[in-house]
């Protein structure tokens, strides 16, 4: 793909930044916010460039806040390899995701459109934003679902959202495509964070990472949610301790989850998401850039890792 290409061809004389830099960018990842960003600028290809540069920003910006989540989270693995914290320290991890964030904005200033400036740089601020009212729901079983898509939204949906319509401004899309292309990914970057929650509840992994990450982590997520809000007093209280313990069955967890109805419902929100998201969709005009979306709709709510 020419956007890895156009990342990893950036030379860095620091030997430290560029090991990391190269560490960072050894695996491609699914790359569906920069895809998203090249489908959604695609009614203008004579764009090439600003194009690419564009969906190299998105991936560039996704990356930092992944090396950033890695640190908050104290996670040890990223896409089935050693994270950074992991591999160097906390500290390597924070400023080499500084780093990054810092080359998003430098070539978001060279494609000298204020518009896509605007709405990068606050999909960036909303995203950190995500990231801290998410630190709430730790340990906290009175969440309630809107809190959990407002996590959603921030954390996942709001550069989903800021892909397409960055791309679509490029690509000199008028008011009803910008529109329609921006409530597709909004709404296909909320299942994407659902299916991730619904992917870490599964006794076997596939998804380079560990399982059973966010009870780990103690992390209230739609699965705990629903077998919560099913569960009796004797049933809350067998949950409640999963949040407590560090040592956690994985399968003792799992069932008790799914027979509450977590998994299913999970599911059934995700199928919500699909139909909103295919919706937008329909109402895209053009042929092309319509299946293409679909396409990507179909990937995300089949996936496994």
């Amino acid at each position: 793909m020419q956007v890895k290409k156009l990342l990893k061809n950036e030379i860095i004389e620091e030997e430290i930044i560029s090991s990391l830099y190269d560490y960072i960018f050894k695996s491609n990842g699914k790359q569906i916010r920069a895809k998203l960003s090249l489908i959604a600028s695609s009614i203008d290809r004579r764009k090439t460039k600003k194009r690419l540069k564009l969906a190299s920003i998105i991936e560039l910006l996704h990356t930092a806040t992944l090396v950033h989540d890695d640190v908050v989270d104290s996670s040890t693995e990223r896409r089935g390899e050693a994270s950074v914290n992991s591999f160097w320290t906390n500290s390597h991890s924070v400023l080499i995701g500084d780093y990054i964030y810092s080359k998003a904005f430098m070539l978001m200033v060279d494609l000298n459109d204020i518009k896509i400036l605007e709405e990068l740089s606050d999909a960036t601020n909303e995203i950190s934003k995500g990231e801290l009212i998410q630190l709430d729901a730790i340990n906290n079983i009175n969440v309630d679902l809107n809190y959990l898509l407002k996590i959603s939204y921030f954390k996942t949906g709001r550069l989903f959202e800021a892909s397409a319509k960055s791309g679509a401004i490029l690509g000199g899309g008028n008011q009803e495509y910008i529109r329609n292309a921006t409530t597709f990914s909004k709404n296909l970057g909320i299942l994407f964070q659902i299916k991730d929650d619904l992917l870490d509840y599964q006794i076997e992994s596939s998804s380079g990472k560990p399982n059973f990450q966010d009870i780990k982590e103690k992390k209230i997520t739609y699965p705990f949610y629903f077998a919560y809000e099913n569960a009796n007093k004797s049933e809350k209280k067998s949950l409640e301790r999963f949040l407590k313990d560090d040592k956690i069955d994985n399968k003792e967890l799992y069932l008790l989850v799914n027979s509450l109805g977590g998994i299913k419902n999970t599911n059934i929100l995700a199928i919500k998401y699909m139909k909103l998201a295919k919706e937008a969709s329909m109402k895209i005009k053009n042929k092309i850039v319509r299946n293409e979306m679909l396409n990507l709709l179909n990937i995300s709510i089949n996936r496994k890792k």
